[in-house]
């Protein structure tokens, strides 16, 4: 009994440890290259505005919000919303993450497979993520399986969208590294630790898909043992 406690315990731990050591990596790396200015010392705002009109992409606007580490492409208004310090930043964190979101507007140009897949799954995943657990719970302490199954099943789709967004956001880096690169923004060595950036806000994503595939997981062993009884 108490081993099993003991197991347990170690696993939420494990749960709560890994996005906040991922969370950690990114604001240290960020906070590190935040503080080297590129060669070209381009703004993030002009880094995004030169790749999208190299890539002929004029009907998105690149703009300026508040909050760190806000920055985010809307598909659905056609923005580029970059936090302020990297809209005016010069350094290799603001154009690193800059081309990253411009680096969506392209995958969104481009009808990217991935992306559009992820956009269709929002409407489930928004809904399963905010029910799944409750239906979950009610499901097991009233001994109705049936409604534990559904938020399982609903709780599929909140990590589908997960797993999903890593093949986007890892595209989206990809894109970015070249863009830099073919644009002249970084050169030579300045592409090794621009690439820290983008692989340190990548560890995000992946933490946050081990968490969620973690608990589905614990989940469906946990239907599967009480369904045996």
């Amino acid at each position: 009994m108490l081993g099993g406690l003991g197991g347990y315990l170690i696993y939420i731990v494990l749960l709560m440890a890994i996005p906040i050591w991922a969370q950690s990596k990114v604001k240290n790396t960020y906070k590190k290259y935040s503080k080297k200015a590129t060669s070209s010392y381009m703004t993030g705002a002009e880094v995004a505005r030169k790749i999208l009109n190299d890539n002929g992409i004029f009907d998105v606007q690149v703009e300026e919000t508040r909050g760190m580490l806000s920055d985010h492409y809307d598909p659905r208004k056609k923005v580029v919303r970059l936090s302020s310090g990297n809209y005016h930043g010069q350094s290799m964190a603001s154009s690193a993450i800059a081309a990253h979101e411009v680096g969506h507007a392209i995958q969104d140009a481009e009808s990217y497979a991935f992306l559009r897949f992820r956009h269709a799954l929002v409407p489930i995943a928004s809904f399963g993520s905010n029910i799944s657990f409750i239906l979950i719970l009610a499901g097991f302490i009233l001994g109705m399986l049936n409604l534990a199954l559904i938020g399982i099943v609903l709780m599929s789709a909140a990590v589908l969208f997960q797993l999903v967004t890593l093949p986007v956001e890892f595209d989206a880096s990809n894109r970015a590294m070249a863009q830099l690169v073919s644009t002249g923004v970084i050169r030579n060595n300045e592409e090794r630790e621009t690439k820290k950036v983008l692989n340190a806000a990548a560890l995000t994503y992946v933490a946050a898909a081990l968490v969620a595939v973690a608990e589905l997981v614990r989940f469906i062993l946990m239907f599967v043992a009480a369904s045996d009884d």
